[in-house]
């Protein structure tokens, strides 16, 4: 079924132009290549009906064919080898050891600002630093208890970090179904190849947040809080919740009384101790951030700095991850661990920077430029690929607003054999490793390979018309 296909120039993660097939997929494609296309088709309408039943989806704002969506899944898994899947868990072990000892900083001495490692400009005038935690001390001393940092490879096949996501990571449910079909698909071909298992995830990530627990709470309760079923990562939020054994509540089926958080259940209140949100900061409680929010909890936050509740993430942690702080984060990590980067970022330009910002006007169609605050694709520019007044509106919000946008080359991701419109083509895809800090740092072997199904498009977000494939890292 390969036979026919062809690399586009680029990095392909299975094929090596000078030698074929890589070395690392070369049990896989021995056992595919016996698989006849008529097994390969059954295989994949098994596995959609199977999504399709367990209603494996996600929402779409603001799509008025139909809110919620199957998230497309491609049967040919991502392979990482051992040696590679090493450098990354070392990479990013250091990126979020940075990060934290980052946030810690900024909400207390302020030592990276005074010394102008990093201009206190940034960080002061960010969307989600909160002035209202400066000198709160944080459970254990940890701020992104779960992140997903997105990565990619250039040209020449190194890992680059795209961006840091650490207030609310969605996608890590995907990696766990994506697995599940994988295994009913090809059973039997996981031991031959010699595939570490992502299954232990849901119990890791419970076991991170028991260790957030306040002081002297033996046998913590534990919530995760959604803000509901019309939120883009419902299914995420039921099956995480399910998986873990904990309960998934919404506002309303909390409140606080005397500084402490109890939920409501057919058998009386019951005492939370630990609560996974995923709800933004602006959200979480109206009484201190958005008056007007129907999805958080009144007193949430006096409960929170009293210390009878923990919070995964923590409150403030959304500076973290505003695109312009991504820029310092390989000086966060010479300042607070005094070591190179050894995932590197993509080089970018900031527009609050004179010379950047002249820069990046005189080239606005050869980059490719962000919005600080926004994800899932939405507030960018593809400048090879916009038109002129695309471009030119952007050009006057840069000018406008130059804090918000950051620019980037247009970098070329890898690409890997997908199955699209009868046939494997090559696809652009990144991956989104998830981290979780607790009594340690623990990273699931693989994470979401997101992959573009648009033939020649860069944008892999699921609500940009993404899918997804299973992540495979060899012993």
């Amino acid at each position: 079924m390969l036979k026919n296909y062809r690399t586009n120039g680029g990095y392909d993660e299975m094929l090596d132009g000078k030698t074929g097939i890589r070395a690392h997929y070369r049990k896989f494609n021995k056992l595919f290549g016996s698989l006849k296309p008529s097994d390969f088709n059954a295989k994949r309408q098994a596995v959609d009906k199977a999504f399709l039943r367990q209603g494996i989806t996600f929402n779409v704002y603001g799509d008025a064919a139909g809110a919620e969506k199957i998230f497309p899944f491609d049967l040919l898994p991502r392979i990482i080898p051992a040696n590679e899947w090493e450098h990354l868990e070392r990479g990013l072990t250091q990126r979020i050891t940075a990060l934290n000892l980052f946030l810690h900083d900024i909400y207390h001495e302020q030592k990276i600002l005074k010394d102008r490692v990093i201009p206190e400009f940034y960080v002061l005038s960010g969307r989600h630093f909160r002035r209202e935690f400066v000198n709160f001390n944080v459970p254990k001393g940890i701020y992104i208890h779960v992140c997903g940092t997105d990565l990619i490879r250039d040209k020449d096949g190194n890992y680059l970090v795209l961006e840091d996501n650490g207030r609310c990571p969605s996608g890590v449910s995907y990696v766990l179904e994506n697995r599940r079909a994988m295994k009913r698909a090809f059973p039997g071909m996981f031991e031959g190849i010699g595939v570490r298992p992502v299954e232990t995830y849901p119990q890791e990530l419970l076991k991170s947040l028991k260790f957030l627990a306040p002081a002297g709470v033996a046998d913590p309760t534990v919530v995760l809080l959604t803000p509901g079923a019309y939120n883009s990562a419902y299914f995420e939020h039921t099956y995480l919740a399910r998986q873990m054994g904990i309960e998934i509540v919404e506002g309303r089926d909390l409140f606080v009384r005397d500084q402490r958080v109890f939920m409501r259940t057919t058998k009386g209140l019951q005492p939370v101790h630990v609560i996974y949100r995923r709800i933004d900061d602006d959200f979480i409680d109206p009484m201190v951030f958005r008056k007007d929010s129907m999805l958080g909890v009144p007193g949430l936050v006096h409960a929170y700095r009293a210390g009878n509740v923990s919070l995964a993430n923590s409150i403030g942690t959304g500076i973290a991850d505003d695109k312009v702080m991504y820029y310092f984060v390989p000086r966060m990590i010479k300042y607070y661990l005094n070591q190179e980067p050894i995932l590197p970022n993509v080089p970018t330009y900031l527009a609050s920077e004179e010379a950047d910002r002249k820069y990046i006007l005189e080239h606005l169609p050869q980059l490719v430029v962000k919005a600080a605050n926004e994800s899932g694709g939405y507030g960018m520019l593809m400048g090879p690929k916009a038109g002129r007044d695309e471009i030119e509106k952007f050009r006057k919000q840069i000018i406008a607003e130059p804090r918000n946008y950051i620019a980037q080359p247009m970098i070329c991701l890898s690409q890997h054999p997908t199955y699209c419109n009868g046939k494997f083509e090559g696809r652009h895809v990144d991956l989104r490793p998830y981290i979780l800090s607790g009594e340690k740092i623990c990273i699931i072997p693989g994470g979401l390979t997101r992959v573009a199904l648009r033939k020649g498009s860069l944008v892999v977000n699921s609500s940009q018309g993404g899918g997804s494939k299973d992540t495979w890292v060899l012993y």
